[in-house]
């Protein structure tokens, strides 16, 4: 066994990575650019190398580096992780070319299936179902028109290197098939550096199920069972479940054993994932081969009990599967929700910054329940413009589906996170979602459910009144609090009214202060200032507003103000403070790297047309027109890096 390991990457999977290492007493070596010098993997580590300049591609995607880093350390083998040089068959074979081993599948299984158009010519191969599509290369958006034509829409353009939901785009005309095609070219090209895309039929009403595999060098390969993806934005995955509610055992035998058939016939000598689009009658057609760790692996890991990235180091150091397809058996049900840096409410644009407040839920295993916490980053910590925008992945394990939903919503409500914007509050409601619940699932499922985007989930008048409810406890412990200070009022009585108006916006709500109330406020323990309080069963994040709170529960985001009977009446008189003109200008939505503009000054513009392209955390934003204007000044070009709000141009 491995004395000594490098992993060529960084964030959580990093750190994943350590722990395993640390429990096989193996070493690890951490890697870090200029932008991760304080990062949490580079402080879990035991050896650490810095390997250049922010930019992934003058530091974690040059191989030359990574090849230094472990001579200098001594390390004998390299984990890539996902993403960066994990699907590049010419990292394993300038490693061999060294004397280090790769941690990973051979580079023969990583040209044949981490090439998506070739992946799905071997799959072909070997039987496999696979989605009707033009797998050559695509010269031209009039070609990839032509082609997306011929095959009938909607179409998916995929880029051939591609991951992680970047370089792809689903087009339903020609004209939406013409730009994506530019779109998807430029983001392969700035992620994977590598631009040829193909395209492929869009299955309607699809689900997305994937098989993980895992081989070794002596021929053995078995698989883990399933893992529903289809909760996804933009093509990228944002909630996993392992198994599936869809298969029955039937199908997930047999996807299995078409997953195994093809991972045999390129001699797949790793962990791996093999990936389905499903028909909601159970039909499957091959979609493409991760041939490395998949960031959901945490929900295959507590169903099956095994550790994926131990079996990978075992498999790398020639060891056989201690395991037989027999001895696989699924336990219970888990959820993964991916806590992202973004705005949901802004159409989840990335944010940037420092995070003031991180406190994730306990990591526990209790009653039943096990609630898991893959992170790399800590409070105090910086989420830069460099990298992916993924904070952590949180995981609940139990023995239904119901409990382990029920599991999540009560640790994202404990999640507690500041300074930047993040997507709980989308997560929570997805799982309050009766449709997510009723595992009615498709790869539509947020676009169907959020037409108009995320406003945050319903304030009906039920969870109204236990917010207004929350709200009267918190006010009566500052209250009291207040009414305990020594020398107020010159030693005069304080009044204290009995009664309390709530204004929740939509909902105005009087609430009694019953000794109900009063002993909820002296059990709660909540003090100002505190970010999370527990009441009546329900966790609840508090932020202090004027007169009151901004209330975070299951997806609901609130402002709440609390008045004496007076106050509430004075504030019914108060006019509405109206929202400042943005509509002479347009806005940088996000801190990013404008690429393009597509207008000229003087120029006119109809609603919906493209006016800019930005790019932050390797994602193009196009920024459109929202009604007709003429452009009458650019205040940004090509290649500027712009902060939140900044002017890219003046309307007219």
């Amino acid at each position: 066994m491995f004395k000594k390991i490098l992993i060529a990457n960084r964030g959580e999977i990093a750190c994943r990575i350590i722990e395993t290492a640390r429990k096989m007493g193996i070493k690890a070596v951490a890697v870090y650019s200029e932008a991760d010098a304080r990062a949490l993997h580079v402080d879990m580590a035991d050896e650490t190398i810095a390997i250049g300049k922010p930019a992934a591609g003058e530091s974690y995607l040059v191989i030359a580096k990574i090849i230094e880093a472990c001579k200098r350390t001594g390390a004998e083998a390299v984990h890539p992780g996902y993403g960066f040089l994990s699907e590049r068959s010419a990292f394993p074979k300038a490693l061999a070319e060294n004397g280090i081993i790769f941690i990973g599948p051979n580079a023969h299984a990583i040209d044949a299936m981490g090439d998506k158009i070739e992946s799905k010519r071997a799959a072909a191969a070997a039987r496999v179902s696979t989605v009707p599509g033009h797998m050559g290369i695509i010269e031209s958006a009039d070609e990839a028109v032509m082609i997306a034509d011929e095959i009938g829409y909607p179409v998916m353009i995929k880029a051939s290197a591609g991951g992680g939901g970047k370089g792809m785009r689903i087009a339903y005309s020609a004209p939406e098939c013409r730009e994506g095609f530019q779109l998807a070219k430029a983001e392969a090209k700035a992620s994977f550096g590598d631009d040829r895309v193909f395209i492929e039929k869009f299955i309607t009403n699809p689900r997305h199920i994937e098989i993980q595999v895992l081989g070794d060098k002596h021929g053995n390969v078995i698989y883990l069972g399933e893992r529903e993806c289809s909760i996804q934005r933009r093509n990228q995955k944002v909630i996993e479940e392992a198994p599936s509610p869809l298969l029955s055992e039937k199908t997930r035998k047999a996807m299995g054993e078409q997953a195994v058939a093809l991972a045999k016939a390129v001699h797949y000598d790793s962990a791996g994932t093999v990936e389905f689009v499903a028909g909601q009658d159970q039909s499957f057609y091959f979609l493409e081969m991760n041939t490395r760790l998949q960031v959901e692996h945490p929900v295959t890991e507590l169903v099956t009990g095994i550790d994926l990235v131990e079996q990978m180091i075992r498999v790398a150091a020639g060891e056989k599967l201690s395991i037989a397809q027999k001895d696989v058996k699924l336990s219970g049900w888990a959820v993964e929700s991916r806590i992202y840096a973004e705005d949901p409410y802004r159409n989840f644009l990335p944010s940037t910054g420092r995070l003031v407040t991180y406190r994730p839920p306990a990591e526990k295993k209790e009653n039943g329940v096990t609630v898991r916490n893959d992170t790399g980053v800590f409070e105090g910590g910086e989420i830069s413009i460099w990298y992916d925008p993924m904070i952590a992945k949180l995981c609940t394990h139990a023995p239904t589906r119901a409990a382990a939903i029920s599991a999540m919503s009560d640790a994202l409500d404990s999640f507690v996170i500041s300074g930047i914007q993040h997507n709980i509050p989308f997560l929570s409601a997805i799982m309050e979602n009766p449709r997510w619940k009723s595992s009615a699932l498709s790869t539509g499922f947020i676009a169907e459910e959020f037409p108009d985007g995320f406003k945050g989930a319903e304030l009906n008048e039920d969870v109204a009144g236990k917010l207004a409810r929350v709200a009267v406890v918190l006010d009566h412990v500052e209250n009291t609090r207040k009414r305990a200070i020594s020398g107020r009022m010159n030693g005069r009585t304080v009044p204290f009214e009995n009664a309390r108006h709530v204004n929740l916006g939509t909902h105005w709500i009087r609430q009694e202060v019953t000794a109900e109330i009063a002993n909820a406020a002296q059990s709660c323990g909540w003090l100002p200032g505190d970010l999370l309080v527990s009441i009546d069963g329900m966790k609840v994040q508090v932020r202090s507003i004027l007169n009151g709170y901004r209330l975070s529960w299951r997806g609901v985001a609130a402002d709440v103000s609390v008045y004496t009977t007076r106050e509430a009446e004075l504030a019914k008189l108060m006019p509405e403070k109206k929202a400042a003109d943005t509509s002479k200008a347009l806005h940088c939505p996000m801190p990013g790297l404008v690429i393009s503009l597509a207008v000229k000054e003087g120029q006119e513009v109809k609603a919906g047309e493209p006016l800019a392209i930005v790019e932050a955390m390797k994602m193009q934003n196009i920024l459109r027109a929202e009604r007709d204007v003429t452009v009458k000044k650019l205040n940004a070009k090509p290649g500027d890096s712009l902060g939140v709000d900044a002017v890219i141009m003046e309307f007219a």
